[in-house]
């Protein structure tokens, strides 16, 4: 298989959409910090990364596949523009009830209770959702490779696997170093002036990538 059947603005997209899911809050570092400051240990901060890390690349991956799947039976510009109604829709879902549907996990939940959160919270965002178009010219661009056997998925499969990784190594690093930084510097009653409001911020841009979806 040869990446170069993909432009790497493509890459690009799927590592800086890990970056902007590390700064959201809601996607696992502010817990990590509140977590850290409750047992007052920087090390639990740290460790709290892995279990945060893993929920969020499960809640991708299993969004991913489910694109994958739809794939192989649907056109790909039929998918482009289901996808495009579907982050429409869910940006609408977001904006008046998302904030309802909050998990509740305790200061003394363990790494388990904490990589559930991480999946639920990634899942309910639609982090994984947004992967979907960004991988969309890659696996296009296989399925008409010539001699591509389009029964065969292995090489979409492999592609996604590798995004999937980017996606969350990214991710992990800006959480992270976000984490580390809020924790030994600013702590958290600074971040209630200082911060941007990532609910309307995360909103506008799950509409604006269907929007792009539907008119590509």
């Amino acid at each position: 298989m040869n990446l170069s059947t993909s432009a790497w603005w493509t890459w690009f997209a799927v590592a800086a959409l890990g970056a902007f899911h590390g700064i959201n809050p809601a996607m696992g570092w502010l817990f990590a910090v509140a977590l850290g400051l409750y047992r007052r240990s920087r090390r639990v901060v740290l460790l709290s990364l892995v279990p945060i890390a893993l929920g969020h690349a499960l809640a991708a991956g299993s969004m991913l596949m489910a694109g994958l799947s739809l794939g192989m039976i649907i056109d790909h510009s039929v998918l482009s523009r289901v996808c495009g109604i579907l982050l429409i829709s869910w940006a609408a879902w977001h904006a008046l009830r998302g904030h309802r549907m909050r998990p509740r996990v305790g200061m003394q939940t363990g790494f388990a209770g904490l990589m559930v959160w991480s999946f639920v919270m990634a899942g309910s965002h639609g982090a994984g959702l947004m992967l979907i178009p960004a991988l969309m010219p890659i696996c296009s661009a296989l399925a008409h490779a010539p001699g591509a056997a389009t029964s065969s998925p292995g090489p979409t499969v492999t592609i996604a696997a590798i995004a999937l990784g980017v996606h969350s190594a990214a991710m992990l690093a800006t959480t992270g170093v976000i984490a580390v930084a809020v924790f030994d510097h600013f702590g958290i009653s600074g971040l209630r002036t200082k911060w941007l409001n990532f609910d309307l911020l995360w909103t506008g841009t799950l509409a604006a990538c269907g929007v792009m979806q539907l008119t590509l």
